[in-house]
């Protein structure tokens, strides 16, 4: 009776899943959701005493997690974070890659240190990432008969928000990427995913410089209930949970509220 109440209540118990952008929001409540339903858990973002909080937090609720500070936009230290994920937990079969940020701003203002920054996370980080782990994630496969590759791409992917067209962009190279690696690895049993929410509350919106977008976020807000971090966990927990023989290949999850 009790394995079976195991199995049912930690669907995710022997497997190994990396959150990147663990330090806040998304990442952070990923992190928590996944050791709950069984996973060990690695932990990576920029900020070591956000990652040891949260490593700290699971540990006290009966989970496990290792924390490993990483900036995923160096190649080198996405790898090194690898290693050590392979040497600590035996390697991953989950990876949730979620860092990102928006700066959305009208084109005109040319604010290419903005344009650069998005790219250099939403792509070349999560290139970073995918590089770093795709290894494990077939190995693991192999193994066991199913990994996870789950990328946080945006509705903004789909349509059109004035002044995001640097943020929109990125985000639509992240759900068309999930696309193709799912044809690529689908055969070798990892699945790929790509999550689109609509608005969720976290820092993102702390992160937005330019006033026009500033106002648009407030009004949102006074009229909509934006999605939680925690509900965008339970989707991450749900996806990966799924038997080996069902993918989602592409999962839009909105605020009741937000017409696109």
């Amino acid at each position: 009776m009790t394995a079976t109440t195991n199995i049912t209540t930690k669907p995710l118990t022997g497997r190994v899943a990396v959150v990147t952008g663990a330090s806040s929001g998304i990442g952070e409540a990923c992190a928590e959701h996944l050791a709950q339903l069984g996973a060990r858990v690695a932990v990576l973002a920029r900020r070591a005493d956000r990652l040891d909080e949260l490593v700290a937090r699971i540990g006290k609720n009966g989970g496990t997690a290792v924390a490993i500070a990483v900036d995923v936009t160096d190649a080198a230290a996405a790898h090194a974070a690898a290693g050590r994920v392979a040497a600590e937990l035996g390697g991953a079969d989950l990876l949730f890659n979620n860092a990102g940020v928006m700066l959305p701003a009208p084109i005109e203002e040319l604010a290419v240190d903005q344009w650069q920054h998005q790219i250099d996370l939403n792509i070349t980080g999560l290139m970073n990432v995918i590089g770093a782990f795709i290894p494990q994630l077939v190995t693991a496969a192999g193994e066991s008969g199913v990994a996870d590759l789950i990328n946080t791409s945006s509705i903004a992917a789909q349509n059109i928000f004035p002044n995001f067209a640097v943020y929109a962009a990125t985000k639509a190279y992240v759900t068309h990427l999930s696309r193709h690696l799912r044809v690529e690895l689908g055969a070798k049993h990892v699945r790929v995913s790509a999550i689109e929410p609509g608005i969720v509350a976290t820092e993102l919106q702390s992160h937005v410089t330019d006033e026009g977008a500033l106002q648009w976020l407030a009004g949102s807000r006074e009229t909509t209930e934006w999605l939680t971090a925690q509900d965008l966990a339970e989707t991450v927990g749900f996806i990966a949970a799924l038997p080996p023989r069902a993918n989602i290949q592409q999962l839009t999850i909105m605020p009741t509220g937000q017409p696109s």
